[in-house]
């Protein structure tokens, strides 16, 4: 079993930036992929970036390319989500999520808010 704890939310004006972190314990991450989701109220959860257990492949989606970042330390087992020029539509709660032989593992989330 993997336990995925999110932190680094908060609330930012628009325009600003915040670093979200995944810290994984009980198990290594390193040979895994590791995703970020997030879901705002009332809407499902959505896709946002991805990050290949080398580091060598990232992913975003459209709504996020170029202003967030997926970066990951395996010696820390901790990936990150940079944010910079926060929108208020970014407002959501954000999950990291890491996918073991067709089992979803998931955080409790971190609530990151952005005002107008």
């Amino acid at each position: 079993q993997v336990q995925l704890v999110e932190s680094g939310g908060g609330l930012v004006q628009a325009g600003g930036s915040l670093r979200l972190s995944c810290a994984a314990s009980g198990r290594t991450i390193s040979n895994y992929a590791m995703k970020w989701f997030r879901q705002a109220p009332g809407k499902e959860r959505e896709f946002v970036a991805g990050i290949s257990w080398d580091r060598s492949t990232t992913s975003y989606a459209d709504s996020v390319k170029g202003r967030f970042t997926a970066s990951r330390d395996n010696a820390k087992n901790t990936v990150y989500l940079q944010m910079t020029s926060l929108k208020p539509e970014d407002t959501a709660v954000y999950y990291c999520n890491m996918n073991s032989r067709g089992l979803n593992y998931w955080g409790q989330g971190t609530q990151v808010t952005v005002s107008s």
